[in-house]
């Protein structure tokens, strides 16, 4: 497809969206997805805390900014008053290593909890320097599980008894699930309440949905009803370029208001944070990334994604 074909593409895709919401929203300043700029609310303080809403932060593409948003959105989450579970469920510890601990040097993580039946997770569950963000680890032992728990009775539900003890003392829980379709990532979403699917603006990242989607749906069918997606969360997006702008607007025009109006766009900031171990909203708190994820965090609450 030429350039120009593209834009004209683009174009199309942008006015049917707009048209579909009328002539008062086509007035309105537009935000990236092509919906009118919302402000949403700051979330009202919680008088106690859980019982908890688990969310699977879930792609099976890597490097589209899972990690990143589920460390970035806890942190905002926490700022407004909420106590957040950080579940790293990928054996690769990248989770771990973002929150300053190292995976190598853990005794106990959530492959004990889940393997071995006299480990509680309240022994394996670690704090954090984020104030109200609680993190239960992983290493590379996690990757024994997914042939360990081929044998298991219930195998798909083996993370969800693991939780159970702890849901009433959080309101999120936020799991961050390894790049794969496999036995681990079922277990997320038999586990959780709703799904939050990270796409970088990239069109092999936009191509690989489908198949997270039927995965997704088969899970619903048969282990999970109360399973929903609570959204798709545009990542690295670059408004300067065509195709990060055609690829936002085919994920609307595919997924309709799924899709968050908050878009996390490209920034180095990100990788600096990652390299000092802290949410970007501490070690960058009134950089564009850091507000990007707070209004996340209150679009989030304001989907009834999390309470």
């Amino acid at each position: 497809m030429s350039t120009e074909q593209s834009a004209a593409t683009l174009d199309g895709i942008s006015d049917r969206l707009v048209e579909a919401r009328g002539e008062a929203d086509g007035r309105a300043e537009l935000g990236p997805t092509g919906r009118p700029l919302r402000e949403f609310p700051v979330p009202v303080p919680l008088e106690s805390h859980g019982p908890a809403r688990i969310i699977a932060m879930v792609n099976q593409k890597g490097g589209v900014g899972k990690t990143t948003s589920t460390i970035n959105l806890a942190a905002a989450l926490a700022e407004y008053g909420r106590k957040v579970l950080l579940v790293d469920f990928d054996p690769q510890g990248a989770l771990s290593a973002g929150l300053g601990i190292n995976p190598h040097e853990l005794d106990t993580t959530i492959y004990n909890v889940m393997m071995e039946r006299h480990v509680d997770v309240r022994q394996a569950i670690r704090t954090t320097d984020e104030p109200n963000v609680d993190l239960l680890p992983a290493n590379i032992d996690l990757s024994a599980a997914e042939v360990q728990l081929v044998t298991e009775v219930a195998r798909e539900q083996v993370l969800a008894s693991a939780l159970r003890n702890v849901e009433d003392e959080y309101d999120v829980i936020l799991i961050d699930c390894q790049p794969s379709l496999g036995l681990l990532t079922v277990n997320a979403l038999t586990a959780a309440h709703g799904v939050i699917i990270p796409l970088i603006c990239e069109f092999f990242a936009l191509r690989a949905v489908a198949l997270l989607v039927e995965t997704i749906e088969k899970v619903q069918d048969r282990l999970n009803p109360r399973l929903t997606v609570d959204g798709v969360l545009a990542t690295m997006y670059d408004a300067r370029t065509l195709h990060s702008r055609e690829v936002l607007a085919r994920l609307v025009e595919a997924f309709g208001d799924k899709v968050f109006e908050t878009v996390i766009k490209r920034t180095i900031k990100f990788a600096d944070a990652t390299v000092a171990a802290e949410p970007i909203t501490r070690y960058a708190s009134n950089h564009p990334g850091a507000e990007a994820y707070r209004r996340l965090a209150r679009e989030l609450v304001a989907r009834g994604g999390a309470p």
